[in-house]
């Protein structure tokens, strides 16, 4: 087995698989993380979605040991606002809809209309956000799996949980300050760290990687080399020529400019979501922390300019914006065609990156990883562990091309040529047969992206009728069937989401009480 590797980048990428490996094969591998420090990382990847609590729980970290020191919070959700129309929002949460009969939730929705917002009606989440509430009681438990109106009678989960359920939130943070934590997390069990700059990369008479050269420690050598290095891919584009592939016909939001706003999160509360906010040109996102919100403009460069883009991003933010330093950035959107060539391996954007809209970019990372674990072999020639390495990767990004490229094409708004446009861009193969079958039956596991791409068809779901420019009719079929156990659940969607809301701490109360003094700390309290 491959007992030496060389990660060359650090970030997040670069400490979630310094980390992982050593957690995984222990001293059966030896890990050198070379990053340099006249090199910037991105850092603005504070979304994620509920499988990352995968990684920590693989890493034996509970949430108080790395969440204060992230400023970390919690995300039941995606709230998007002004997509469907100004002044419009709905949200995609973190929660299937339930089945009546054999039929989801939504289904019976579309046919009983017991209100106009799709997801406060099916869902418990929705309420919580509109609350800023805490996922976890001040004792630190999840919020119930059951809840009951009176009586004996045990009523329908209030939320998703374990095993076959999905699980009800994934997490914000600071993503610069996740990997100073990795790194004392990594460094302490093993992980060799060389802060250097790699001045080149030498490869053998094969055209594997034999080391890199940096600038003071000299030659590093390693069986395998991870490249981390973000959008240069100097390992994997640069020294072994693997080309890109674009996505950017479907997908053109290739910029973003970002600030980090302090905020009195106190006075001001911490909705358990990150939101995306539709503008003339992209959206922009705003991710709450513990000390500050994360904020952002996502845009194309073909419809607006980087002054312009600043601009509206500071109106957006008011006051609090004056006087902050931006950070400008500019996307590579697409994969690789291969992220694993000969003994080189890409995790991170040197691999690839769809725009950050459904926080997919530490999804991407984490999903990289596993699968690198999975793949090893006794040997470095074995080609048949990549190939399948490159087609489950590959799969997972053009899935999430598709999932992004939807909510364009669905957005109803349509009141300037950027959104005049996303509902003629080309679309990926075989998305626009899906569309076909959508428009007269809700997605399902027969109809949406085959393979394994994070998205499953409740999201999608949760999307057409959130957006509203692809309708989508009742099934025929309910309007035979008695109604009267839908139309139960409904009302008890309503009553468990009250009591939730009644019930549950906000989320600011919950990090302070629960994290303490670090929390307050944090928050400047």
């Amino acid at each position: 087995m491959i007992s030496r590797v060389v990660i060359v980048g650090g970030g997040t990428a670069g400490w979630m698989t310094a980390t992982y490996l050593k957690a995984a094969l222990g001293d059966r591998i030896h890990v050198t993380l070379v990053e340099s420090e006249n090199v910037s990382t991105i850092g603005v990847g504070e979304a994620t979605f509920s499988t990352v609590r995968h990684f920590f729980e693989f890493l034996g970290l509970a949430e108080h040991e790395w969440m204060p020191e992230c400023h970390a919070s919690y995300k039941l959700a995606i709230r998007f606002e002004d997509w469907r129309a100004k002044g419009h929002h709905f949200y995609h949460p973190f929660e299937r809809p339930r089945s009546v009969g054999g039929f989801s939730l939504a289904d019976w929705w579309l046919h009983l209309r017991p209100g106009d917002q799709y997801d406060r009606d099916t869902s418990v989440l929705a309420a919580l956000c509109e609350a800023k509430s805490s996922p976890r009681y001040l004792d630190g438990t999840i919020f119930e799996q059951e809840v009951t109106a009176g009586g004996d009678r045990p009523m329908h989960r209030a939320a998703p949980n374990a095993g076959s359920t999905q699980f009800p939130y994934a997490y914000h943070f600071d993503a610069t300050l996740l990997a100073r934590f990795l790194t004392r997390y990594g460094t302490g069990r093993g992980v060799r760290h060389v802060v250097d700059d790699v001045l080149d990369v030498r490869l053998d008479e094969r055209g594997h990687i034999r080391n890199v050269l940096t600038k003071d420690h000299g030659e590093l050598a390693g069986d395998l080399f991870v490249d981390c290095t973000g959008f240069r891919g100097m390992l994997l584009n640069q020294a072994l020529g693997v080309p890109f592939l674009s996505y950017q016909d479907s997908l053109p939001n290739d910029s973003a400019v970002a600030l980090r706003v302090p905020v009195d999160v106190a006075s001001r509360g911490m909705r358990p979501c990150t939101t995306a906010t539709a503008q003339d040109a992209g959206w922009i996102w705003t991710i709450p922390l513990l000390d500050r919100l994360g904020t952002g403009y996502v845009y194309a460069g073909d419809y607006l300019s980087k002054e312009g883009a600043e601009r509206t991003l500071r109106e957006f933010v008011g006051p609090a914006a004056d006087d902050l330093e931006v950070n400008h950035i500019r996307m590579r959107i697409g994969r690789s065609a291969q992220s694993w060539v000969k003994n080189c391996v890409a995790i991170g954007l040197s691999s690839g990156f769809v725009e950050p809209l459904e926080s997919t970019g530490i999804f991407f990372i984490q999903n990289a990883i596993e699968q690198l674990v999975r793949h090893l072999p006794d040997r470095q020639d074995d080609d048949r562990l990549r190939q399948a390495y490159n087609r489950q990767v590959g799969r997972v990004m053009d899935g999430v091309r598709e999932f992004l490229v939807l909510h364009y094409y669905a957005a109803a708004r349509d009141d300037n040529q950027y959104w005049r446009d996303a509902k003629t861009r080309p679309l990926p193969d075989a998305l626009a047969e899906r569309i076909e079958q959508w428009r007269t039956k809700l997605p399902d596991a027969d109809s949406v992206y085959p393979y394994f791409h994070g998205f499953e068809p409740y999201s999608y779901t949760a999307m057409l009728l959130g957006l509203g420019g692809l309708p989508v009719p009742a099934l025929p079929v309910l309007g035979g069937l008695d109604d009267a156990d839908a139309v139960r659940e409904f009302e008890l969607v309503r009553h468990q989401a009250k009591t939730l809301v009644d019930r549950l701490p906000s989320q600011y109360a919950y990090l302070a009480h629960q994290h303490g003094g670090a929390a307050g700390r944090a928050a400047g309290v």
